[in-house]
């Protein structure tokens, strides 16, 4: 079983000159329920399917399988998901021994900036940029299944 561990902060500075990558993702959800979200996602040329499990209590660690597919697989699969599809770009940003993946988000979640940071275990330290703002690691808000739901632009 894959286990993801990753705590989730809000942007509060610029970090685009610190940028190495970044690619654009379209996403949408054929599941939403907390138990287990199933999405599809086209990533820069690449399409995937991902199944999350439940949080734990903190919310940094659950359970996480993803399977690349075709983009034409993944675009028909998007016809039939959940209402709502998440559009943003995914920047990679280099702190010391870790990378942060920063999504700006468009459309109706335009205005929300998050980052986050995959770690070995939910103690590890890293170093964080002047750039990162509040820790919303667990707040369900911010998960991408729920701004697909209650979008940040109608908080």
């Amino acid at each position: 079983m894959a286990q993801e561990i990753e705590k989730k902060f809000l942007v509060k500075g610029d970090f685009k000159n610190l940028v190495t990558k970044s690619q654009r993702i379209t996403q949408g959800y054929l599941s939403s329920v907390p138990e287990r979200t199933v999405r599809v996602r086209i990533k820069g040329e690449k399409g995937f399917l991902t199944i999350k499990g439940i949080g734990n209590e903190s919310g940094a660690s659950r359970y996480e399988f993803e399977k690349e597919i075709t983009v034409e697989e993944t675009k028909e699969l998007l016809k039939i998901c959940e209402p709502g599809i998440i559009d943003k770009t995914r920047y990679l940003v280099a702190s010391g021994k870790h990378t942060f993946e920063v999504d700006e988000f468009y459309g109706e979640n335009e205005g929300l900036i998050v980052a986050e940071v995959e770690l070995e275990s939910e103690n590890e330290n890293f170093i964080k940029p002047e750039w990162l703002g509040e820790e919303v690691t667990g707040e369900v808000k911010y998960y991408n299944s729920m701004l697909m739901k209650t979008p940040y632009t109608k908080w």
